[in-house]
Order: structure tokens, then C-alpha cells, then sequence
């Protein structure tokens, strides 16, 4: 059975969401013994220390693998130091600290409104199109996050902790529209460089704190939820969908992760949600399917367009470029990757604003 590359992106997407997901509770467990920053330096060393070496040996031994994604280039340098400053360093320095003031699952489901913030970014800076289906979606997510983050014994109304969550929301949020423009480059590579820079700077960060670092055994346990969730195997699924779906609907199926940090949570921390919690789910819930659910389609223009990522012939958008003899050999599924050219086009079809379809509404 050959799976559509729409299906494709959000089966990753919600990979994603299943890793970071379970990283937070996890994180949270970490907490009780290592320094929120020490903690936030060994999740970014450790996914920056696996990929790069997992990247070298598929460069070295296993070359046709390494030839199907494009390589990373001088001109997406910008691109990715912002994503290690606002996603890498930033946003993880702000949850970390943030973790220790509020419950693993109303963290977990806080997170959630990433998709709010993704998508008003999204919306507002890069003007990627949202309709009104988007926006009532995210009116039920940012409900959903004000009755968890409310706190009336709070001087501000709110729990420091909550708000602490997210504005990381917002700054993952920037992260995410900032990385959809390297989104077609080689994962394993992207992953390895934003983990090796923010791993190294929020070390610095923690020598000039003189915060401490734990024994081995919870410096390997830190490094391997690193490997996992924050900055691993979670964001290599994300940027794969990223390039299929777009940073909004990404976010938006992105947004089902606290489904599984409430579940990991009640099972680490056997804590029960109370009666505000579930109304706050359903309204995720139902912002969640709302977005999920969006159909686009109309009738639209492509201009002309030179780039590289990974791709395949039998779409409607790469059977009429030509390979030449330095092209790299195409494998059983079809998937290849070089510098091509797009010609003008137009023609109607359902679509997301993946790296083809940025087009303006």
C-alpha cells in the first residue's frame, strides 16, 4: 500500500507530538535531581552528539541514504541560528524553569497552545493563509490553556508557572516558522547543528551560573530524553511534516501531544485531573479537530522556482524536470534529492502550504 505524502506528513507529525509529548512529564522527573539549565544543556548535547555522529556514519558507509535528502547550505545558516536562539536556548531555558512551578500534566497540556502561537505567527508574520475554521480552532486551544493557567491565589490571577509554559509556546512558535524555511533540507543534519549549538551555548550559560552537573547515570538519562523528545527523534518527524504541511497545520496536529503527557504523567506521577483540567481538555480536543480536519482547495498559481529537497516524480509537481547524469540514483519508493527547476504552472487541487504552495489568498 503506497501512503499519500499528505498521510505521510501527518503520521509524522503526530510521532512528533507522541515524543515531545512524553518528554515533558519525563522532563519534569529529571527535575527533582538536576538544575533546570544543566538539565536544558544535556537534553540539546545529547540529540547534538548522537545525530552528528549518526550523520557522519550515513555519510561515510551509506552513501545512496545520505544522497536522498539536500544538504544544508551557507544561505539557511540565518535561518537555523535563529531557530537555535529562539527554540534550542530560549525556549528551553524558559520551561525549564518554568516546570518546577506547575503540575506535570497541566504542563503538559499548556504545551498545546503551540498551535495558538505557531499559527499567529504563522498568520501574522509570514502570512501563511488561516481561515475562519483556523481561528475558531484556536479560540477553543486558548481557552483550554486560560482555565488551566488560572490561579486565584495568584497575585496576577495566573500561576507564574503556566504563563512561564506559554510564553515558550511562543517562542517555539517562532521556532517553528523560522525552521519552515529550512524545513526541505536533510533532518539528521539540521538536528545535529541546532542540538551541537544549543547544547554548547546553554552549557556556557550553565558554567557562568555554577549550576551543577549530576552523577553519570541521570547525565545519560538527561542526554537520552534529549535523543528522544527535545531537539531529536521528535524534531526530526516535525520537520518532515513541516515541509509537507506547513508551520500552522503542523502545529495544529502538533497540539494533540498532551494527550500522551497526561497519560505519561498519571502514570509517573499518579496525578488525577481535577474537574477544571477535563473541561480544558475538551476544549483542546475540539480545537484539535477542527484543525485536523480543514480542507483547501482552489484554483491557484505556481511561479517559476529553483530549490532542492527531497522529492519523488509522481506528484503533480516534479514530472517534468529533467535528471542529468549528476543527478543521485533514485531509489525503490522513488525518493531523490537535487537542485531542479519548477516552471510556471497553474492548476486546482487540495493543498497545504507545504514548500510548494506559499502562495498568497
Amino acid at each position: 500500500m503506497t501512503i499519500s505524502e499528505g498521510t505521510r506528513g501527518v503520521l509524522y507529525i503526530l510521532a512528533a507530538a507522541f515524543f515531545f509529548g512524553s518528554a515533558a512529564p519525563l522532563t519534569k522527573l529529571l527535575l527533582m535531581n538536576i538544575a533546570p539549565v544543566t538539565l536544558a544543556s544535556l537534553l540539546y548535547m545529547g540529540s547534538g552528539i548522537f545525530f552528528a555522529a549518526f550523520w557522519l556514519v550515513r555519510k561515510t558507509f551509506f552513501t545512496e541514504n545520505h544522497t536522498r535528502e539536500a544538504p544544508v547550505e551557507r544561505r539557511d545558516l540565518p535561518w537555523i541560528a535563529g531557530s537555535v536562539l529562539s527554540g534550542s536556548v530560549l525556549a528551553t531555558l524558559v520551561l525549564m524553569v518554568s516546570l518546577q512551578y506547575t503540575s506535570a500534566a497541566t504542563a503538559a497540556v499548556l504545551l498545546g497552545f503551540e498551535a495558538v502561537a505557531t499559527t499567529m505567527v504563522a498568520a501574522l508574520v509570514f502570512h501563511e493563509p488561516v481561515g475562519r475554521r483556523v481561528w475558531l480552532a484556536l479560540t477553543c486551544i486558548t481557552a483550554s490553556c486560560l482555565i488551566l493557567a488560572w490561579d486565584p491565589t495568584s497575585p496576577l490571577g495566573f500561576s507564574v508557572g503556566a504563563l512561564g509554559v506559554i510564553l515558550t509556546c511562543f517562542l517555539w512558535g517562532t521556532d517553528t516558522n523560522i525552521s519552515r524555511n529550512v524545513s526541505g533540507k536533510d533532518p539528521i543534519q539540521l538536528v545535529a547543528i541546532k542540538g551541537l549549538s544549543g547544547g554548547v551555548t546553554l552549557t556556557a550559560i550553565t558554567l557562568v551560573l555554577g549550576q551543577p552537573y549530576p552523577d553519570l547515570p541521570l547525565i545519560f538519562a538527561g542526554m537520552a530524553v534529549g535523543i528522544l523528545g527535545f531537539g531529536g527523534i521528535m524534531t526530526i518527524c516535525f520537520l518532515r511534516s513541516l515541509r509537507v504541511l506547513g508551520a500552522a497545520r503542523a502545529g495544529a496536529i502538533f497540539s494533540t501531544n498532551p494527550v500522551f503527557g497526561v497519560i505519561v504523567s498519571l502514570l509517573i506521577f499518579r496525578e488525577l485531573p481535577e474537574a477544571g483540567f477535563i473541561i480544558a481538555f475538551i476544549f483542546m480536543a475540539t480545537g484539535t479537530w477542527l484543525l485536523v480536519s480543514e480542507k483547501h482547495s482552489h484554483r491557484h498559481t505556481h511561479d517559476a522556482l529553483r530549490h532542492s529537497h527531497r522529492h519523488t516524480h509522481d506528484d503533480l509537481h516534479h514530472d517534468d524536470h529533467i535528471h542529468g547524469p549528476e543527478a543521485p540514483p533514485v531509489n525503490k519508493e522513488g525518493y531523490h534529492s537535487h537542485p531542479h527547476w519548477h516552471k510556471p504552472t497553474e492548476h486546482e487541487h487540495p493543498h497545504r502550504p507545504d514548500l510548494h504552495h506559499r502562495h498568497k489568498h
